[in-house]
């Protein structure tokens, strides 16, 4: 069996999917956003073909496209605004096709070490706009927030309990407590999950009516889990909440983190890009104080999913967390100051991730990226304009561009949010959300998409008028 072809079918199919991704990628706004939920008829196209047979190429490359053109949400359209999922730009999806037909080991060091070191530097350059001091920098590229979010548990583990490594969570004194609120993103309280810590572990602090943290609350349960006994350890604040880009207070986490001894991460894993457009950056301002940071670039840089980062300020607390021997691993770099990355990083084997943001800042630059994030804003900002002169009311604070939302005359109606939602998503003009903020069950919208102009978010109020026309009828 030939997997590698011949030169003549290869060319034949690089033509023919070519062709066939550049018109997607070229017309994606002429497609319906959402597709119809039709299990079975989704069902029968996957399993259309026995893989006892083998399907010609053309015909199978055909099959595939026609599923995710009929079966997927369209993230790449200008008028899906949903969650945190971009349209890619360009040179990050040539990156991923790079990536794959080089296909480097990024265990060893020495295996792959131009790449290593591009992700070194990527992560050194990120650590400084974050504000780290430049001699302490430390990271390593995940498959995403949740495996940043946990490497950063991890760390903190390993920093705030030396043992912890060789004794695990049984050689602890007392109960090993982190602190966070409704706003975390949940892969926090997966996190506590998978180490064994437990649910019992995690204290949900209240938010305030701009779904901040409430620091006095935290305070107040810090006293209250110290005098138990217990061992408060991790600070978990957000920076661009999942649902409504909520910003907790940064730097009075900061404060409370030193007076308490917790080890302070900030997830920044959507709002970590406003560093990079200095009208946004100091709506960050305390991060730098931060212990450690997750940051997307899948997700305000619009690089292909996954594409994760955990930034920390501790030299050494990744080789004291992930450190491990292995004799059959490569040793031509032995001699070398060099670090591999399988030993500092829950990962062993994965893709060459940092391609796709190395490849996009050397088209783009760091200024490209500002006038990007810099464009999104604006038509977040104009979306909430003509949201409120239509007579609909925000229910979240933040200058990012999301926008939760509800007719105040039926804020107290869960079932109208869902109502419109449901409209809007099978008109397949546009894809919204709902999210829950206090006691209301809000529509939700958000600028992911660079494409996205005036144009969509006007048609998108638009929409939202009309739909709530036909409730009302």
């Amino acid at each position: 069996m030939n997997f590698d072809l011949n030169v003549s079918e290869r060319k034949e199919i690089w033509n023919f999917l070519l062709e066939e991704l550049e018109n997607y990628y070229a017309h994606t706004h002429e497609r319906q956003v959402a597709p119809e939920l039709n299990t079975q008829g989704i069902r029968k196209h996957a399993q259309k073909y026995s893989f006892e047979q083998v399907v010609p190429s053309i015909q199978a490359l055909q099959h595939v496209l026609e599923g995710l053109e009929q079966y997927a949400v369209h993230t790449p359209h200008p008028s899906y605004f949903g969650l945190f999922n971009p349209r890619a730009n360009f040179p990050s999806i040539l990156a991923d096709l790079i990536s794959a037909t080089y296909n480097p080991q990024m265990a060893a060091w020495s295996h792959s070490p131009f790449a290593a070191e591009v992700e070194t530097y990527l992560l050194q350059e990120f650590g400084r706009r974050f504000g780290f001091p430049q001699d302490s920098i430390d990271g390593v590229f995940t498959s995403g927030g949740a495996e940043a979010n946990l490497t950063a548990l991890i760390s903190a583990l390993n920093q705030q309990f030396p043992d912890y490594a060789q004794t695990g969570l049984r050689g602890l004194a007392g109960q090993p407590l982190l602190y966070c609120t409704t706003e975390t993103h949940h892969s926090i309280v997966k996190a506590a999950r998978t180490t064994g810590l437990g649910m019992a572990a995690v204290r949900s602090i209240p938010v305030n009516q701009q779904q901040q943290m409430r620091m006095d609350k935290l305070e107040e349960q810090l006293i209250k889990d110290t005098a138990e006994g217990h061992q408060p350890f991790l600070l978990v604040v957000t920076a661009g909440a999942t649902g409504t880009g909520a910003i907790d207070d940064l730097p009075r986490a900061a404060n409370l983190a030193r007076k308490y001894n917790l080890w302070l991460h900030v997830d920044a894993a959507y709002g970590g890009a406003a560093v990079l457009e200095p009208g946004l950056a100091p709506l960050l301002s305390g991060i730098e104080a931060a212990d450690s940071i997750t940051f997307d670039a899948h997700k305000w840089l619009s690089v292909p999913m996954a594409a994760g980062m955990f930034l920390t300020r501790h030299r050494h607390i990744l080789d004291r967390s992930f450190r491990t021997l292995a004799d059959y691993m490569p040793k031509e770099a032995g001699q070398l100051e060099i670090v591999d990355p399988f030993t500092h990083s829950l990962q062993w084997s994965r893709r060459f991730i940092g391609l796709k943001v190395y490849l996009s800042l050397l088209f783009f630059g760091w200024e490209g990226y500002s006038q990007v994030i810099r464009h999104q804003t604006e038509m977040g900002n104009l979306l909430k304009k003509q949201l409120k002169n239509s007579g609909w009311k925000l229910y979240n604070y933040t200058d990012f561009p999301i926008a939760c939302f509800t007719d105040p005359a039926y804020e107290k109606n869960a079932d109208f949010a869902a109502e419109i939602n449901r409209q809007v998503v099978q008109s397949g003009k546009a894809w919204i959300s709902i999210y829950q903020t206090g006691e209301v069950q809000a529509l939700r919208a958000c600028i992911t998409n660079y494409a996205t102009t005036e144009k969509e978010v006007t048609d998108l109020v638009e929409l939202l008028n009309q739909c709530r026309k036909n409730w009302q009828k």
